[in-house]
């Protein structure tokens, strides 16, 4: 089988590079079901954390790319905050036999530090990247933080250090918000889940809150 052949290869040359740091693991004994992990980039938000990926391997192997999706969860315009679905030229049309599990996990790898925002996979987040970089980047170290084993930023970097600091997890950064903006509707009789999920959907963040009244996000309140 050309096919099992070629994957054996690939994860054995993997195993074998020390230097690139890019692990591959068989899930369930398959080499057809892996998991793939990297370190994130340095100097980027996902500094310090370790990323894993699941890979399946398709029946016609090269010459169709590769299926990846995070299994750990990132806060990053190309990639869904949910599902952990990647959108990646080269997992699509731009795929070329060429390309290796390994080439193709540094490439994931290099997307980390290049969003494109402009062709999001979450749009969610490619808003709050394009309306406030710092709170994007403070929302994307703490999910780092959280569930990459990332460290925790030290205290006065950026808005959401405060919220960073605790060990408990934290909702609000989760979501990228501001807690007295929470704070503000969960005062006035409002849930205070209901109100995060309002805010992140209406990108209540950064120069973005003057353009949304009260009365907005009241009325989208009333409506959840």
């Amino acid at each position: 089988d050309a096919r099992l052949r070629r994957v054996n290869k690939e994860i054995a040359d993997c195993k074998n590079d020390k230097s690139s740091k890019i692990n591959i693991d068989l899930i369930d004994n398959s080499p057809f079901h892996l998991r793939g992990s990297f370190d994130g980039p340095q100097d980027t938000p996902y500094d310090g954390g370790h990323f894993a990926v699941d890979i399946v391997i398709p029946d016609s192997y090269p010459f169709q790319p590769v299926k990846m999706k995070f299994i750990t969860k990132v806060y990053h315009p190309n990639v869904s905050s949910a599902s952990g679905a990647i959108c990646l030229d080269i997992l699509k049309d731009a795929w070329s036999p060429v390309l290796t599990l390994k080439s193709t996990l540094i490439s994931l790898q290099s997307l980390l530090c290049s969003p494109e925002p402009n062709d999001p996979q979450d749009a969610e987040v490619a808003k709050h990247y394009m309306t406030s970089r710092s709170s994007f980047e403070d929302t994307a170290r703490y999910w780092t933080h959280v569930y990459a084993g990332g460290p925790a930023p030290p205290s006065g970097q950026g808005a959401a250090a405060g919220k960073m600091a605790g060990s408990v997890r934290d909702e609000v950064a989760i979501a990228g918000l501001d807690k007295a903006h929470v704070d503000q509707f969960e005062a006035i009789g409002f849930e205070r889940t209901k109100v995060i999920d309002v805010l992140r959907r209406l990108n209540y963040r950064g120069a973005n809150v003057a353009k949304i009244s009260d009365d907005k996000v009241v009325e989208e309140l009333l409506k959840a």
